[in-house]
């Protein structure tokens, strides 16, 4: 009886437990196919925004000074001067090609667009008093102090400063993604590419660039975003 009992005991669990985990390998391969598929989006998502600024930006682009198509204003994205006391090389080779793009006689104005959150930090300014060293006339340098991004930066130029065409001059990492923002918001753009850094030293700038472009593609197609600051429009020189 007690083996007869045992046995019809071993014949009910045994098949239950075989339900149990035939179904836990179900759930678990759906589960890794759902978190796969959704690896495979983010991916797709990533791969699409940082290539997309490349193709808006294709025959855009210019390394020599006597390529550049004719616009009067250009507009220079901001950088802190210095990091941790020492020199910022994005800093120097924006406003080297700058100078180069001004002196070739290629503009008539200048925006410095960037960061001005304290007296003790203020891009726009620092970039006007290394142009002026540089030579470039002060009246022909206008300072954007609301140029908080790049986005900023890129709308501020047509909402505010009125201008429907520029020439943006920084990396071409920066170029790009700044002639993408210009062309979702009709302007006319062109960019002036600043000699890059070396790869181990802007190496954390080129990560958070994947990450910019993303953030890039979302603010023009699905978050409607606008600068931070607009206020009065200003006049640019004549």
């Amino acid at each position: 009886m007690d083996a007869a009992d045992d046995r019809g005991t071993s014949v009910c669990i045994q098949p239950m437990k075989s339900r149990a985990q035939s179904w836990l390998r179900r759930w678990l391969r759906r589960l890794w196919r759902f978190t796969l598929l959704i690896i495979l989006l983010v991916v797709g998502v990533i791969a699409y925004a940082n290539l997309i600024a490349i193709w808006a930006s294709h025959g855009r682009l210019y390394d020599d000074v006597a390529n550049l198509p004719d616009t009067d204003v250009g507009l220079i994205l901001g950088t802190t001067h210095s990091i941790h006391g020492r020199e910022n090389l994005y800093f120097r080779y924006r406003i080297d090609a700058a100078v180069r793009v001004w002196k070739a006689g290629k503009l008539k104005t200048l925006i410095v667009s960037g960061d001005n959150r304290s007296q003790y930090y203020n891009e726009p300014e620092k970039m006007k008093q290394a142009l002026i060293q540089r030579g470039v006339p002060a009246d022909r340098i206008v300072c954007d102090y609301a140029g908080l991004r790049t986005f900023d930066s890129v709308v501020r130029a047509k909402e505010i400063f009125g201008t429907d065409s520029l020439l943006v001059i920084s990396q071409r990492f920066q170029n790009e993604r700044a002639i993408y923002i210009a062309k979702a918001h009709g302007l006319e753009a062109y960019g002036f590419n600043a000699q890059d850094v070396e790869p181990q030293v802007g190496f954390k700038t080129k990560i958070r660039e994947v990450g910019a472009r993303v953030k890039m593609w979302l603010d023009v197609n699905f978050l409607d975003t606008r600068p931070r600051h607009l206020g009065e429009k200003v006049e640019l020189p004549k």
